[in-house]
């Protein structure tokens, strides 16, 4: 029965993002104690931001599926196979992933509130859901038998270890990006945007006033292009084209339906532009209600608390940095295609659902730290770890959902690259590895928890004395 409520509440509350936001939203204005109105239409609007942000993913998510296919096609190559698939992993072993979504945000709320340091509280619930298969198959691939109570209570713990200390190890680069610190970020590209931003500050690629990608001058006779929605129609549908001259002619007549090929490419590059702006119009509606909502829980609940909300709340600030970082990401990736592809190493899918939310991400990051340099830069890096990824990953997980490699955002490399090593190093410790694992990191997480509580106290301190002993004007 309790297996049973908890899979339920990972499923329909937690997994879906409108009502996880809406129930956030209710307490939060419940908790102020506002008006019914208020209540019902801070509460809906919230929900219906997202649902509507959620629209313009979905439309031109089905527009880059295409585009995967038909890159794929043009450039003749056949994604790799495996005889294990995602599939068949959650009908057995993976069907724990909502326990440990389940256990993970009860353990993580836990973390935020004892720990002052842990202010943000996650709620991209279905990144939730992907971290707990990505927990899980990592832990699958290297205990083979292990046992199915100790895979859900360590899951859950490394997922909530993971929740609490992604959105801080992310606050001071999406502190400067974003100009304030209302909301975090909570999203599995953090350690691609962490790598961007650090990498273009070590590499003093440029300045961020001086080059930055909302402030280019460009030709007056491309000028249009500062407008986002034609810069994306305009690019996305150069290279969809492009990509559709080399396509297989029946790979082609499957995907457009029988339409004419340059007629499909069009309509398609202009669905993905309008996508993207029913997108941000969604962000900003739901923005809105959930940052002034959310001070209830943090005033009455979780004292000092923010929300750590997904990678779209950072496109409005840089919008042309999106791009920018998208078109990267993809000439980069598609390069190594055909060098892995020349060297016979791995037959890499272009994974362009994550080449454009992680381009977008390390555009933005990259040009908050270097300009458009910053931007340019951070699309190559996740070309590059994309690129690389699939190929290491895919042997990782083989046994159970090598697709996840094909699939991932940066973080799910860097989450099941540590768990796999961490596990294999204490594997001698036999069945007792596991619980080992989940001990090490809860150690390491509340350390780092401890030691960012003594410095913000530290700092704070330090203000309180300067405040105080300042000589009035």
């Amino acid at each position: 029965m309790f297996q049973e409520v908890m899979t339920w509440i990972a499923e329909n509350l937690l997994s879906q993002v409108p009502i996880l936001i809406a129930l956030i939203a209710l307490i939060g204005l419940l908790l102020q104690r506002k008006p019914f109105g208020d209540v019902v239409g801070g509460t809906l609007r919230a929900a219906i931001g997202i649902v509507i942000m959620t629209l313009g993913i979905n439309v031109f998510v089905g527009g880059l599926s295409s585009f995967q296919t038909i890159v794929a096609s043009a450039v003749g190559l056949d994604a790799p196979s495996s005889t294990s698939t995602l599939d068949d992993f959650l009908a057995g072993a993976g069907s724990v992933a909502p326990l440990i979504i389940a256990g993970g945000f009860a353990i993580h709320l836990l973390l935020v509130a004892v720990f002052k340091a842990a202010r943000y509280v996650y709620l991209t619930g279905h990144l939730m859901l992907w971290m707990s298969i990505v927990i899980a198959a990592t832990f699958v691939e290297v205990f083979a038998d292990v046992d199915r109570l100790a895979l859900i209570t360590v899951g859950s713990l490394v997922l909530a270890c993971y929740m609490t200390l992604q959105p801080l190890w992310i606050d001071p680069l999406m502190r400067r990006a974003m100009g304030h610190s209302k909301f975090g970020l909570a999203h599995t590209t953090s350690t691609l945007a962490v790598l961007t931003g650090y990498g273009a500050k070590a590499l003093k690629l440029g300045d961020p006033k001086k080059h930055d990608t909302e402030r280019l001058n460009l030709p007056k006779s491309i000028s249009f292009l500062k407008d986002m929605n034609v810069a994306t129609a305009v690019i996305v549908g150069a290279i969809l084209l492009t990509a559709l001259g080399f396509a297989d002619p029946e790979t082609v007549a499957s995907v457009t339906d029988g339409d004419p090929a340059v007629v499909w490419g069009v309509m398609q590059a202009l669905a993905f532009a309008g996508g993207i702006a029913i997108l941000l119009f969604g962000v900003r509606m739901f923005l809105a209600e959930i940052v002034p909502s959310f001070k209830g829980i943090s005033d009455k609940l979780l004292k000092g608390s923010k929300p750590a909300l997904d990678i779209p709340v950072v496109f409005p600030v840089a919008p042309t940095a999106v791009i920018v970082g998208f078109i990267t990401s993809v000439l980069m990736f598609l390069l190594l295609m055909g060098v892995f592809a020349w060297t016979g190493w791995f037959v890499l899918v272009p994974p362009m659902i994550m080449l454009f939310f992680g381009g977008g991400a390390a555009g933005v990051f990259g040009n908050a730290v270097a300009g458009w340099r910053g931007a340019v830069f951070g699309g190559v890096i996740n070309g590059l770890i994309l690129a690389f990824g699939q190929w290491i990953f895919w042997g990782l997980w083989s046994d159970t959902a090598p697709e996840l490699a094909t699939l991932a955002d940066p973080d799910w490399y860097f989450v099941g690259g540590a768990l796999t090593g961490l596990s294999e190093l204490l594997s001698p410790l036999g069945t007792g590895a596991i619980w080992a694992v989940g001990g090490i990191v809860a150690v390491i997480s509340v350390a780092i928890l401890l030691a960012l509580g003594r410095r913000t106290a530290h700092n704070s301190d330090t203000q309180d004395h300067e405040a105080t002993t300042q000589t009035p004007a």
